[in-house]
């Protein structure tokens, strides 16, 4: 029998395909703009690339071939013309002339002379190769060339006889196809009208995704986006009028729970103040006060129970100031006993549900002040947004408990929670409320000794 073994993803050998998938993943930019602006620059810069190199290739090879051929050409009908002809010294100057004026190459004959060494060579010449080779076909004597020597102009030299030389100076333009600098500048410049044109429409598309995810973002926050409007191509539209439908639920849903809750709630403490009444008019005694610890016991319970399931439900998001907030929280569990002090910037302004993250504070303050004897409050902002963290001195949680306590109801049999009454909610009512304002409680060991529970609210 042969056994399945399911490779995961991680195991899988690596293909082709996905080292390529990593590589691009590793070097291309996170956001949906650039990689979109990518994504249309690469294509049309390689496109023109290659059409620029296909085109200029042959517009280089073809023109300066013909435009060359034609130099040669004149350049061996003019000394097959001297070779038919009887030309004496005043002949040979009106042949020159002659010559100058009606092929415009810049004619000269030198007696007594003899072919310059060889020029140096440029390291890619297309002229120097076109033209020697049509001179070289067409011309059957020993000549020499110089493309570099004068700047826009080709000097031609060729031995006609002995102690004769054909001196030919003409422009470059004449044997070379110098116009192509207008080709590239009409590249270029339209390459940079079509980039500013992609540009500017890869905007106006990102801008509707990038207003979703901010509005996204604001209502995972409990935050209100009122000038949120579906924008942009018709799918973007679609996961918007998705996302507000989804927001239209969630509310709806929240209101109808918090409206059921509000029943219950009122039900509820209409039979304890029954009971409250009732145990009013039993008298003073050990067993009637008993009862009536129990009975406050159960209306703090009851309200533990509502607040944990009615969360931060119908608040909304202000700008609060966190100095304030952590103020209030130590002047609160002041009555707790304990040395509680704050530490954070005076001018800390952020925008949270007040009532809410108050009683986040307050839960974990009044965690710490149950079991420490010190306690320190520290706000601050950091890269990720409001920071604020409490520490005791206190036994602390084991590391292995410190995911497990924050499930509702959830209890630690160790000394942190002996012979202490609560419902086991606080930490989870904190935890609900920190991600409601989209940010987290991270737990951990503190300086002092006992348990550090830092909350990030991001900006």
């Amino acid at each position: 029998m042969v056994a399945i073994h399911d490779l995961s993803q991680d195991d899988r050998p690596l293909t082709i395909r996905r080292r390529f998938n990593r590589i691009l993943e590793r070097y291309l930019p996170e956001g949906l703009y650039p990689r979109s602006l990518i994504i249309i620059i690469t294509p049309m810069v390689l496109l023109q690339s290659i059409m620029a190199y296909t085109f200029m290739e042959r517009h280089w090879d073809q023109v300066t071939k013909r435009l060359s051929r034609a130099v040669a050409r004149e350049i061996a009908f003019i000394i097959e013309l001297h070779d038919v002809q009887v030309i004496d010294e005043t002949s040979e100057m009106a042949f020159v002339e002659m010559v100058n004026s009606e092929l415009d190459i810049g004619f000269s004959i030198q007696h007594n002379a003899e072919l310059p060494p060889p020029a140096p060579k440029p390291f890619f010449s297309l002229l120097d190769v076109k033209l020697s080779g049509q001179i070289d076909k067409r011309v059957d004597l020993p000549f020499w060339i110089d493309t570099v020597g004068h700047s826009g102009w080709v000097d031609i030299r060729v031995k006609v006889d002995t102690k004769l030389i054909f001196r030919f100076l003409t422009e470059e333009s004449r044997a070379y196809a110098s116009n192509t600098h207008i080709f590239i500048l009409w590249m270029v410049g339209s390459a940079v009208v079509l980039l500013g044109v992609a540009i500017i429409f890869l905007r106006n598309q990102i801008r509707p995704i990038q207003q979703l995810a901010a509005a996204a973002h604001s209502f995972g926050m409990g935050r209100d986006v009122p000038e949120f409007r579906p924008r942009g191509a018709s799918e973007v539209q679609s996961a918007s009028r998705a996302v507000l439908h989804m927001k239209e639920r969630i509310e709806r849903h929240v209101e109808q729970r918090t409206a059921m809750l509000a029943g219950v709630s009122h039900d509820l403490r209409t039979i304890l103040t029954r009971f409250k009444l009732q145990l009013a008019f039993l008298g003073d005694s050990e067993q009637i006060h008993d009862l009536q610890r129990d009975v406050d016991e159960m209306q703090h319970m009851l309200e533990e129970y509502l607040a944990f399931v009615r969360g931060d439900a119908g608040e909304s998001s202000a700008e609060i100031s966190l100095s304030a907030v952590l103020e209030r929280v130590r002047q609160d569990a002041g009555g707790a006993g304990g040395k509680i002090s704050v530490d954070v910037d005076e001018d800390l302004i952020f925008e949270a549900k007040p009532n809410a993250f108050k009683r986040c504070i307050d839960n974990l303050v009044s965690n710490a002040c149950r079991f420490g004897d010190v306690v320190n409050i520290q706000g601050k902002v950091t890269k990720k947004g409001v920071t604020v963290i409490v520490e005791d001195d206190g036994p602390g949680i084991d590391v292995a408990l410190r995911e497990d306590v924050f499930r509702p109801f959830f209890r630690i049999d160790d000394a942190r929670n002996q012979d202490e009454s609560g419902t086991g909610l606080g930490l989870s009512i904190a935890l609900d409320i920190a991600r409601s304002h989209g940010g987290d409680i991270v737990l951990s060991e503190s300086e002092l000794g006992g348990l550090r529970a830092k909350v990030v609210i991001p900006n």
